[in-house]
């Protein structure tokens, strides 16, 4: 007689259920028995069934009797008075009808609880009433054989309810955390099913072992709490790996389940469907066919299935069933996207990072490999460069007027090249603009947000998994592999524009990468918390990542990120979002206020959650998330207390990521190991990444670089000199002189011939902008910033060797430094270097002692100026400038030599040739305040009023709508009174 298969790997008996894995959640489920809570619970939920499905058509036959009319009614009916009888038979046929449709709930979700077969059918028009009946019905049979085959209702609780025809999304998708109210039925449930599962496999202890081989099937299982069976999960208890969860879907695929529906795809799996297992396949939930031990339903469920799987046997055999499979774009929860053919490879993000090929000449790999971080911080270090160029220019830090921003060294200029070369600024300014455009498509349909779990950046497409189902996205956004996927594909990406829409899922970060494509998880919709465990110093590489890209990232607007438990200080990266906090005490402290205030507001908005605040004309600043990163292990007290406080995160913007050193942190929704080797595993969702870290010695680095940019440190310090300084005599007449302050032109050598001049170009013109050194890596990425492989990278190296020659005493003009940095020659030479020269020399060499050397130099260096930086460079070239900040050191540089010759010529009442001076200056920089003002003085001391009204008049229409600034203004009330009145007339 066949018997359920008690086989282990081992060969021993498997009867005792804790010989084998059996739990599926994530922390262990304690086994009870019923307790008299459960029977009161059930007694109450039996009492208010009774009433509401019996009581209620009871009451109202004797209390009213027959609401309707006994015959038809004549149109003199119409003219009559409504009086208190015909109100109260209209409210008495509304009744029937509400309690028609509550007993229909309370038949259909009996039906499926008893049946454990599918998704209870959806009564139309049912959602509150079914929930409710859903509940009850739950709490009745929690205490009854049945509550085994209880279908995902009870994981369900609070959640919208969805036809049969959709499914059961990803289990990732379907388990939105229990609500603190609701957490009691789910534990209640698990010892349930546990406690029959004991039963289950005490009963298996009396039969024999079944024939290692034999066909053996499996019963997807009802869920256990907050967390659903998955073929990840089947394959890890009964097969041994996790990863071999392909050969039960290849198994299984495209065959007839008992509820009509088939298995499509691997994520996607109903309670109540039958799988074949692996030949050696083991334990004690497995059941062969025929087995007197199950039920004559369940067996004639397996027969039929049994029939339909010769097909899907053959083809396992034909690819080899049995092996471990690698893990492939189908997974347990969060679900990899759709693979496109692997040469329809256009435009993935960063793919640079990757087919360069060869070595990484020493740079940090954790920043080569993590294009959207290295973008977001590129950005923020260039805005915080120009930020103190800028304060320096005004006065704000003194001395340090036109010169260079520090130049870093040692880990931080490796850093700083490895985020010039792993950036890619073009696929965060796409993932903006694509889900921005998004948000603003919806509100125009009047469509909230759907939640987002995750997004997928594969193959230059974003896909973005949605929590369940919301219907057909507005275009060009396409349905992708089903019905929770979003789809854009790059081409599509790129015709958005920039919009004002408010940022709709700021709180997206990157994981890790899986199969080419990466994975950008949704923290603040996470329902409850994200528990991260591993060795402390791997935990802390993944935490600083986290929190570096949330802080500088491009497609957010404003949010706050509390850290708590980490060792260095990241708020030099963004101050205005980085929040550190002394401890879990005060964290709570912060948190239950926030928590409060925002379940206020969003009662007060009649918002259900944050999406909903984030579409159409409102658009609150409020909703803004707040992401908490908890690196410090929290006590078993704290976890306890941090779970309720994270059970209703999710509709308020606030995300929890927490580490810890084991795996069952208490109210941990999704739960993710870093390993040593640097990957990121989350068996329960399907996952396996290769982590996107930020080791502490490259965090420090990073850290450095925005200190050392911070415009308000060390104001009384020393000045930074110019990198580079050229000799301005005659004798210093350089080899190769480069004119880039304006159109392109190189004098002392020949143009090189052919299609690769223009890159030579290029190439030369950043070389000579980084006096320091470049490195290999930086110059190839900027060249090709969608990649190139080693042999086209060296061959130009050898070109440009070869072009720029050596110089009279046999030395090469373009050598490789210590540290594997390409540096040209001192006789290779630019005319912004020598434009600083002269305004060094001017301003701090000879021109200091000499009156006529001063303003000799500033001319000289004025005469330099013929337009901006490499003016006439062809479109699609050098967009390597965009990480640069010269095109904020240019202007400002030229107004210092503008304002210093002004201030020569006005000493000796010279206002016409310092007009002249500034006129030249403005030209290059027009929007520079101080140009102006001087113009301003240098004008009214020609003694011309008339020229100083024509000036003002002039300031005035180019301010516009924002007005003049404010220094300007008291400038004008100073020199010209009387300029109010004529701005009001001109207004």
């Amino acid at each position: 007689m066949a018997r359920r298969s008690t086989s282990s790997s081992t060969g021993r008996a498997t009867g005792n259920p804790s010989s084998g894995p059996r739990n599926r959640t994530p922390q262990p489920v304690r086994l009870r028995r019923r307790t008299f809570g459960d029977f009161v619970k059930a007694f109450l939920a039996f009492v208010v069934l009774l009433v509401l499905v019996v009581g209620v058509p009871g009451a109202l036959a004797v209390t009213i009797g027959w609401p309707l009319p006994h015959s038809a009614p004549s149109m003199d009916w119409l003219s009559q008075p409504i009086g208190v009888e015909t109100f109260l038979n209209a409210l008495t046929v509304v009744v029937w009808l509400a309690w028609a449709q509550f007993t229909a709930c309370v038949l259909v979700e009996v039906k499926a609880a008893v049946s454990g077969v599918g998704l209870p059918s959806r009564v139309p028009g049912a959602g509150p009433s079914q929930l409710l009946a859903r509940q009850l019905v739950a709490a009745l049979l929690l205490v009854g054989a049945t509550a085994a085959s209880l279908t995902p209702g009870l994981s369900q609780l609070g959640h919208s309810l969805e036809g049969n025809q959709q499914g059961t999304v990803a289990a990732a998708q379907a388990t939105p955390g229990l609500l603190a109210q609701q957490q009691e039925q789910a534990k209640s449930t698990a010892a349930a099913l546990a406690e029959q599962a004991n039963h289950a496999a005490a009963q298996a202890e009396h039969g024999s072992t079944a024939a290692h081989g034999a066909t053996k099937y499996y019963r997807i299982q009802p869920p256990e709490g907050r967390h659903h069976d998955s073929l990840w999960e089947i394959a890890q208890r009964h097969l041994g790996d996790g990863r071999r969860y392909k050969e039960i879907y290849e198994l299984n695929k495209d065959r007839v389940q008992p509820d009509g529906s088939r298995l499509s795809e691997a994520s996607l799996i109903r309670p109540g469907w039958i799988m074949e297992m692996p030949g050696d396949a083991h334990g004690g939930e497995l059941v062969e066919n025929p087995d007197a031990h199950v039920s004559p339903e369940v067996q004639q469920q397996i027969g039929d299935y049994a029939k339909t799987g010769d097909h899907a046997q053959q083809r396992h055999q034909q690819q080899g069933g049995g092996q471990h499979a690698d893990q492939d774009g189908a997974t347990a929860q969060i679900t990899v996207p759709g693979q496109r053919p692997a040469g329809d490879n256009t435009g993935t993000p960063a793919a640079h990072t990757h087919e360069t090929g060869g070595h990484s000449f020493g740079l940090p790999e954790a920043l080569l490999g993590a294009p959207l971080l290295a973008a977001g911080l590129l950005a923020a270090l260039g805005r915080r460069r120009r930020q103190a160029l800028w304060q320096s220019a005004l006065g704000a830090v003194g001395g340090r007027r036109g010169m260079e921003p520090p130049t870093p060294t040692g880990d931080a200029q490796d850093v700083q090249d490895a985020l010039l070369v792993g950036a890619d600024p073009e696929g965060v300014r796409l993932l903006d603009r694509s889900l921005r455009g998004l948000a603003a498509a919806l509100t125009a349909e009047s469509r909230s947000l759907p939640v987002v779990y995750a997004a997928w950046l594969s193959h230059g497409d974003l896909h973005l998994q949605l929590a369940q189902p919301a219907g057909k996205p507005p275009a060009p956004w396409q349905l992708g592999q089903d019905q929770t996927f979003w789809t854009l594909s790059r081409a599509d990406a790129g015709h958005y524009e920039d919009t004002d829409a408010a940022a709709p899922y700021p709180g997206l970060v990157s994981l890790g990468t899986m199969d080419d494509s990466r994975l950008l998880l949704n923290l603040e919709a996470v329902p409850g918390i994200v528990s991260l465990s591993g060795r402390e110093a791997d935990r802390a590489a993944v935490f600083a990542s986290v929190a570096a890209e949330l802080a500088t990232n491009g497609w957010s607007d404003r949010m706050t990120i509390t850290l708590v438990g980490f060792g260095a200080d990241l708020t030099p990266l963004a101050p205005n979002r980085l929040r550190h906090l002394d401890d879990v005490d005060a964290l709570f402290e912060t948190m239950e206020a926030e928590t409060r205030q925002r379940r206020g507001a969003l009662g007060a908005a009649g918002h259900d959650s944050v999406l909903t605040g984030r579409t159409g004309p409102a658009q609150h600043t409020r909703w803004a998330p707040n992401l908490v990163l908890l690196a410090a292990q929290p006590s078993a007290e704290d976890a306890v207390r941090l779970a309720e406080l994270a059970a209703d995160a999710g509709r308020l913007g606030i995300g929890y990521l927490v580490g810890t050193e084991s795996d069952d942190l208490p109210g941990a929704a999704w739960a993710m190991e870093i390993t040593p080797d640097g990957r990121l595993l989350a068996p329960l969702l399907g996952l396996e990444l290769q982590a996107q870290l930020l080791p502490g010695v490259q965090q420090r680095a990073v850290v450095e670089l925005f200190v050392e940019a911070d415009p308000e440190r060390d104001p009384d310090g020393p000045t930074n000199a110019p990198p580079f300084l050229v000799d301005i005599s005659e004798q210093g007449r350089p080899a190769v002189y480069a004119r880039l302050v304006g159109p392109y032109e190189i004098i002392g050598l020949d143009t090189p011939d052919g299609e690769r001049s223009a890159l030579l170009h290029e190439a030369l013109a950043l070389l000579l902008l980084h006096r320091e050194g470049v490195h290999p890596r930086v110059l190839s990425s900027a060249l090709w910033p969608r990649g190139v492989t080693e042999d086209v990278r060296d061959a130009l190296l050898d070109r440009l060797r070869g072009w720029l020659g050596t110089d009279p005493d046999g030395s090469p003009r373009l050598r490789t430094d210590g540290t594997g940095r390409l540096v040209l020659a001192k006789t290779v030479v630019s005319d912004l270097d020598v434009l600083r020269s002269l305004y060094y020399e001017a301003t701090q060499g000879k021109g200091v002692e000499s009156r006529a050397v001063r303003g000799r130099l500033l001319t000289d260096a004025l005469v330099l100026v013929r337009g901006p930086l490499l003016a006439d460079r062809a479109e699609g070239r050098y967009r390597w400038l965009t990480h640069e900040i010269i095109d904020a050191q240019l202007p400002l540089l030229v107004a210092d030599i503008g304002l210093a010759l002004s201030a020569f010529h006005l000493e000796k009442d010279r206002a016409e040739k310092a007009i002249e001076a500034l006129a030249a200056a403005l030209r290059t920089a027009p929007a520079d305040e101080r140009l102006w003002n001087e113009l301003l003085r240098a004008t009214h001391a020609t003694g011309d009023p008339d020229r100083v009204r024509a000036l003002a008049a002039d300031l005035i229409a180019r301010s516009g709508a924002r007005g003049l600034p404010p220094r300007t203004e008291a400038l004008l009330d100073e020199l010209l009174p009387t300029w109010r009145d004529g701005a009001a007339a001109t207004g």
